[in-house]
């Protein structure tokens, strides 16, 4: 490139010196020399290697829902602490106010991206985390892990990290997705915002993984990739809480999206087993066999059929867990069972609308051992709702509630209660 340049001036040199010399074809022929060079020059800049950053890789998403509670609402006295802390009140006290105002569910952001060909990270804090009653919108974090794969197709890979636990299709199911406002009772009684911080093994076909990603991106209110097959351990705490004992949880999992015709089917089996230790969950006065290594352990059962048009989401669980027992004012390692089935439609509609009627319904009959005293429970909810979505960026849910739920502990030891209420809400999509 110097030879070049250099030839180029002293050659235009000698033409300005000489006596009988055309300004004008100077002129021109000094506008062709630096077009040369120019060319010459981007010619080796686009032959260098473009260094490429981590950061390059690296996308943001996120979604924003707020929710409203309070219409026609027949008794706030029902309401569900693990679902959404708006909805009525866990007061049976005659003056207690209900707490069905204006809620902001959930506002996260997620940061992920394949920042090396074997190496894909995924982060996302939560900016509407409620840690207490009447307490709401403080960050928190939701997913941290980094997944480590060993072929060029991403086939067989392991999740390090504070991520779902592989128990449950409706758990795994991002809530930017899922059609009902709140997970069922029976299997996300398992893991309390369906996360841990463990080490999970996926594996699943090149081909297989895509079809995860389209059941999502196409609308069809997919689960996400969670592998055809999940091995792993994990604290067995719950997220964003320390291990209470040295026993780690077990969990395995296998799922298939099979096609048949023009539809999709995926049946699926998991199960885990654990010790549950309680750290701060019991009340003075409420005892325990054995508080630091609880008994608990559950199989599942799933069946999707994805809506196309029509679509069934069916999933069933038993086990054995930590209750509360009225009786002896105790804490026992008990049965436990339910689950649920839900009826959807996805209905295309002008201009890249999407309309989704759906039906609901929901039983468990067992303890939840991250809440006060492994607080009893049997639920027996019906939800009618309909999600509309006028576009991508926004979606409005209405659903009607009849509810009928048995939530006991030891500062309410009778207490079942019964109620309908409409719930409504807007989500946007980013």
């Amino acid at each position: 490139m110097k030879k070049i340049l250099f030839t180029s001036v002293l050659f235009v040199s000698c033409l300005i010196n000489a006596q009988d010399v055309d300004k004008v074809a100077v002129a021109k022929e000094v506008v062709r020399v630096l077009d040369s060079i120019n060319k010459v020059k981007a010619a080796e800049e686009s032959a260098k290697p473009k260094k490429e950053h981590w950061y390059d890789n690296i996308g943001l998403r996120g979604y924003v829902q707020v929710r409203y509670n309070g219409l026609l609402s027949t008794n706030d006295k029902v309401s569900c602490d693990q679902c959404d802390k708006s909805w009525g009140t866990t007061s049976t006290a005659p003056d207690a106010k209900s707490t069905n105002g204006l809620f902001i569910r959930r506002a996260r952001l997620v940061f992920s991206g394949q920042i090396h060909p074997n190496v894909f990270i995924y982060i996302q804090p939560d900016f509407a985390s409620s840690p207490a009653t009447g307490v709401n919108n403080f960050v928190q974090l939701r997913d941290a892990y980094f997944d480590l794969s060993f072929d060029k197709k991403r086939e067989f890979r392991i999740r390090l990290g504070q991520s779902k636990v592989p128990y449950g299709f409706e758990n795994m199911q991002s809530s930017q997705n899922r059609l009902t406002l709140d997970r069922n009772d029976a299997l996300n009684s398992a893991v309390a915002n369906e996360r841990d911080l463990g080490a999970f093994f996926y594996w699943a076909p090149s081909e297989v993984r895509e079809r995860f990603a389209m059941l999502v991106k196409d609308g069809y209110k997919g689960s996400g990739d969670y592998g055809v097959f999940a091995f792993g351990a994990y604290n067995g705490q719950t997220a964003n809480k320390s291990e209470g004992n040295r026993n780690l949880h077990v969990v395995t999992r296998v799922s298939y999206p099979f096609v048949v015709g023009n539809q999709i089917i995926e049946p699926g089996i998991q199960a885990y087993t654990g010790k549950w230790a309680f750290t701060s969950e019991l009340s003075t006065g409420v005892a325990t066999a054995n508080k630091l290594n609880t008994l608990d352990q559950r199989v599942a059962a799933s069946f999707i059929l994805y809506p196309k048009p029509f679509g069934v989401q069916a999933e069933y669980n038993i086990g054995k867990g930590p209750r509360y027992n009225k009786v002896t004012n105790s804490v026992d390692v008990s049965s436990l069972e339910g689950g649920y089935v839900t009826l959807n439609y996805k209905w295309d509609l002008p201009k890249h609308q999407l309309l989704y009627p759906f039906a609901k319904f929901q039983y468990y009959d067992g303890g939840k051992k991250f809440e006060k005293d492994a607080r009893s429970y049997v639920v027996r909810d019906y939800e009618l709702g309909l999600e509309w979505q006028p576009f991508k960026a926004f979606e409005l849910v209405a659903e009607w509630v009849i509810a009928d739920r048995t939530f006991e502990d030891s500062a309410l030891p009778n207490n079942r209660q019964k109620g309908n209420l409409l719930r409504l809400q807007a989500q946007f999509n980013f």
